[in-house]
This record gives structure tokens, sequence and C-alpha cells, in this order.
């Protein structure tokens, strides 16, 4: 295994929502006069991005033993059915494993060095990520299965920003939680989106994902949904004075989340549709935490 295999191995343009996340988590410190330390930013980023690379790598390696991802014949290169880098005989199912676990183990000394400079309240967000990131493919949890993987991704995003803010901080923020669960919201959109071209593999494997379970014809729908419910906790954060006015300019997401939602309701299940939807489903993501970031430091 060269090194460039396991870094690609972790699908590394998918760690974008988690740099955008850790940035969020930054700029929302920095909103409220809390930002103390650019070493304690690195650091933070930097396991923040292995735990999420881990978190990918332990997926793919269930996805293989369930005969998931061999099965999907559907899939929307680069962005759904996995790396397939077991499929492709680059690495070995147990080689994936070993790989995503130590990933997962490494973000745990690094979380005890980030607690000792900010506070105890850091275990119980470090320790409740990589049991989401764990739990999110592995069984018996596999809570994508059960059909609660968007909950579980909006969960494991709000923490990356309320973490992020915390170790800055040394305690927990109102304004973090608001902007981290607005932008999670948009976080679980992109892997909803991304479950319809998977659909017919993840049924055949027992993959019981939301898509599966209701069919691909609620997907224009449920993206709308999420899309308005990370509207409508901005508006509350903004009207609550939790968020700066200057924050509605992570609005502006709203852009490319319209080309996506169109594209989904011309025809949820047609690849050509897909190939534009699915991007700009990602694209209005990271859009609305940059924007939102910036917003933040406008106040």
């Amino acid at each position: 295994m060269s090194i460039a295999t396991l870094i690609a191995a972790t699908r590394p343009a998918f760690l974008s929502v988690t740099l955008v996340g850790v940035i969020l988590g930054l700029c929302s410190a920095s909103a409220d006069g809390a930002f103390r330390s650019p070493l304690l930013a690195l650091v933070t980023l930097l396991f923040a991005l292995i735990a999420h690379a881990g978190a990918n790598v332990i997926n793919d390696y269930y996805d293989a033993i369930s005969g998931c991802d061999a099965a999907n014949v559907d899939r929307i290169f680069p962005f759904t059915g996995g790396s397939r880098f077991i499929q492709n005989g680059l690495l070995s199912n147990k080689q994936t494993a070993i790989f995503g676990y130590t990933l997962l183990a490494i973000v745990i000394p690094a979380g005890i060095y980030l607690m000792s400079k900010s506070g105890p309240g850091l275990i119980a967000i470090g320790l409740s990520g990589l049991f989401l990131g764990w739990a999110y493919s592995a069984k018996p949890l596999a809570l994508q299965s059960r059909g609660i993987g968007e909950i579980a991704i909006t969960l494991a995003w709000t923490l990356v920003v309320t973490g992020t803010n915390y170790v800055q901080r040394g305690q927990f923020s109102l304004t973090a939680l608001l902007a981290g669960l607005a932008y999670s919201l948009l976080v679980a959109n992109v892997l909803f989106v991304n479950q319809i071209p998977d659909r017919i593999a993840d049924a055949t494997t027992s993959k019981r994902t939301l898509i599966v379970r209701f069919g691909a014809g609620i997907s224009p729908w449920g993206s709308l949904m999420l899309y308005l419910s990370a509207s409508l906790v901005l508006g509350f954060a903004i009207i609550a004075n939790a968020l700066p006015l200057a924050s509605a300019i992570a609005l502006g997401a709203f852009i490319p989340a319209s080309q996506s939602l169109h594209r989904l309701f011309l025809n949820p299940i047609a690849p050509e549709q897909l190939r534009l939807a699915i991007p700009k489903a990602i694209q209005s993501c990271l859009i609305f935490g940059i924007l939102l970031s910036a917003g933040l430091l406008l106040n």
C-alpha cells in the first residue's frame, strides 16, 4: 500500500464538509471574542479531518462486507457508491478495516490533549463524534441502514462546529450550536441526495435508507424540507440575536440549492439529472457554511 493509495481511500474530496465545519466553529468563536489559539485551531482541524477520514474508510469496509458496493452498478461517479478500492483490488477488506479503525484511534490522544487545553466538556463532544462515525456504518447499530443516517450526520457535524468552538472558548456556545445545526442539516442533505442512485444496491443488501424505505419520489420533497429547516434555524438564531444579521448572507447558498431541487423535481431517478443535482447539493452545503462563517466575522 502506498501513501497515495491510503490518502485516496479516505475520499478526501468529501472531507471538505468537515473543513468548512471547523472554519465555521472557529468563526463562531471569533465572533464572540473567544478565539485564543491558532495552534489549537490547527490541531482541531487536523484531527477532525482524520476522524472524518476514518469514518469514510469504515463505511467502505462495512459496505464491502455487506455486498452493497459490489452490487452497485448505478453509482454516480465520483459522488456515490464508495471509493471502490476494495472492489478494484487496491485494498483488502482486512487492510481497509485496520486502516479505518487506526485513523479513529489516532484521534483519541489528540482529543485528550485538546481537552487539557480547553475543558472536560470536550470529552462528551469527542466521544459522541467518534461513536456516531462508527455507528453510522458498523453493526449492530448501522444507523444509515435503519433510515436514521441523516439524524446521525446532523448530530455529527453539529458536534464538529460546537467542538471546534469549545476548544477555543472552554465552554459551550449557543452561537456555535445554532450555526452548527443550520450547517449540519445541509450536510445531511448531501447524504440524502447521494442515496438516490445507490437505492437499488442498498435494497438488495437490506440497507434500509430513507430512499429505500419510501422510494426515490420523496427525494425532492425531503431535500426541500432539509433546506427549509436550515433556513428556519438560521432565521430563528438571527431573531433571537444568537447570530448576527449579517449571517443571512448564507442564504445565498440557495442559488445552487434551487438548481439541485429543480433537477430532482424534474426526475429524481434519471442519471442525467442526478449528475447535476448531486454536485449542486454539495456546492450549496459548502457555500452555506462559508457564507455563514463570513457573516459571523462581519458582526
